[in-house]
């Protein structure tokens, strides 16, 4: 199980990291925004996303967007994290066809319902 935590932010990419490492998972990779995930989705193959919703460069749902209207990548779970619950952004994410939310802040238990919920084993 390979997979992407793309975060601007080092702690909370680290935070992430050591959540999934607690739940068992052990081949994980890091980007600092959507631009620098992009590059990386295009040379590697993952069986999971999880991406903050605001970072530079290009934000959580642009990134969704990309990797939605690519062919091999389409069909891959995509986790939004973000602080936001506003109607509109949750909308704009279903719509871009987002697989989960997991609002900040949140624990290891959500985090693993999520990864539970989207058939993602350790």
């Amino acid at each position: 199980m390979k997979i992407l935590v793309v975060d601007d932010m080092p702690l909370m990419r680290h935070v992430l990291i050591n959540m999934l490492r607690q739940l068992n998972y052990k081949d994980i990779v890091e980007a600092t925004d959507g631009l620098q995930a992009l590059n990386i989705l295009q040379n590697q193959m993952f069986d999971l996303v999880i991406t903050d919703l605001h970072m530079p460069k290009m934000d959580g749902i642009t990134l969704l967007d990309n990797i939605r209207k690519d062919a091999e990548l389409k069909n891959l779970p995509v986790l939004m994290v973000t602080c936001e619950d506003s109607s509109s952004t949750v909308k704009k994410a279903i719509n871009a066809k987002v697989s989960g939310f997991i609002v900040k802040p949140f624990n290891m238990n959500v985090l693993s319902a999520q990864l539970t919920r989207l058939s993602i084993k350790a």
